[in-house]
């Protein structure tokens, strides 16, 4: 048996999303009850096609067969920024000063807010259990690529950049530099009050928010050493983004000042590499393949699913899989399935 399978969300996934989240509690997929429940029930009607595009999200569940639990979840959101709730950050400045009276010269560095209600898609939600993120099958990063994969499938359904929100250094106790210097002062709320809030409306960051630039050397040493920063849990998830290629976009979180990365999405090395084929003979020989994350699309509930296996692209341009991979996802000769290299 195939220990480890990724597939979509469905409602009955609301205790196991909600263990998940209580291991990260980010905006994307905070330790909320009804916010889990509500997110689940929206995603699948974007499964079902149910959802107006740009509104859609998928979120995805890394499931342990074995013991029957949830490992790991990762999700897309369609389209960040629209009418009522804009996609919010800090543009990244610097400014040039000098005065040649004193010989004095300085580059300050400046925070401007900034909208977008016409935004990119963005990849985010991403969680592995502690107990998970050293087994040797790489379940942290096959719940990461499974995102890729779907984007490359349904590549109509998503926008031209891609999105990654990376967690900069927090205190233990989740305590975030920037929000204590800038945030707090500006909504009197607390960085968890606000985080909660802003998954369900960004208006008060929008009405209370400073317009006009602040200068970062204003603020606490604390407070500037984080922004822009990749905090130590998120390091690996930076690397593997710079590898398929994101880079950093002199953008930030307006809350606790984690580096915004971006990427066109035609350009991501894993969008490119993925390929969609008819399946062929089984593959009788492991040698004879690669590794690859393997899918299929489900007509209902959970409407995908991926497996890693082994796979080759014979003569005639189709896929070969191996027969426990075959297996696993329901696969007959014929059906269509989706395949992305794995390195």
């Amino acid at each position: 048996m195939t220990r480890y399978e990724i597939r979509g969300a469905v409602p009955d996934d609301e205790e196991s999303l909600l263990a998940l989240a209580s291991e990260l509690n980010t905006v994307n997929l905070p330790n909320d009850r009804p916010h889990i429940r509500r997110l689940l029930s929206h995603t699948a009607k974007s499964f079902e096609g149910e959802v107006t595009p740009k509104l859609c999200k998928y979120v995805f569940i890394l499931w342990d067969r074995e013991r029957e639990r949830a490992a790991g979840t990762s999700m897309i959101v369609a389209q960040l920024g629209r009418r009522g709730a804009p996609y919010i950050y800090f543009d990244v400045h610097t400014e040039e000063k000098y005065a040649a009276s004193v010989d004095k010269h300085f580059h300050h560095a400046l925070l401007r807010i900034g909208f977008s209600y016409d935004g990119p898609t963005e990849i985010g939600g991403l969680i592995v259990a502690p107990e998970y993120r050293k087994v040797p099958q790489r379940i942290g990063l096959l719940i990461s690529y499974v995102r890729f994969l779907f984007i490359a499938t349904r590549r109509h359904l998503f926008r031209e950049d891609i999105l990654a929100e990376l967690l900069p250094p927090l205190e233990p106790d989740g305590t975030s530099h920037l929000w204590e210097a800038v945030g707090r002062r500006f909504t009197d709320m607390s960085y968890a009050e606000a985080d909660l809030l802003s998954s369900e409306n960004k208006d008060f960051i929008r009405d209370l928010f400073p317009r006009d630039p602040i200068y970062v050397t204003l603020l606490s040493p604390e407070a500037q050493g984080v922004i822009g920063q990749v905090g130590e849990q998120t390091r690996g998830v930076e690397k593997m983004l710079r590898r398929v290629g994101f880079r950093y976009c002199d953008r930030v979180d307006p809350f606790d000042g984690g580096p915004h990365f971006i990427a066109k999405a035609d350009d991501v090395s894993l969008v490119r590499s993925s390929r969609t084929l008819r399946v062929h003979e089984p593959l009788a020989d492991a040698g004879l393949g690669r590794p690859c994350l393997v899918a299929r699309d489900i007509a209902g509930p959970p409407y995908f699913r991926a497996v890693s296996g082994t796979a080759a692209v014979d003569d005639e341009g189709a896929a070969r899989l191996r027969p426990e991979t075959m297996e696993a996802l329901g696969l007959s000769r014929g059906e269509p399935v989706h395949l992305m290299p794995l390195p």
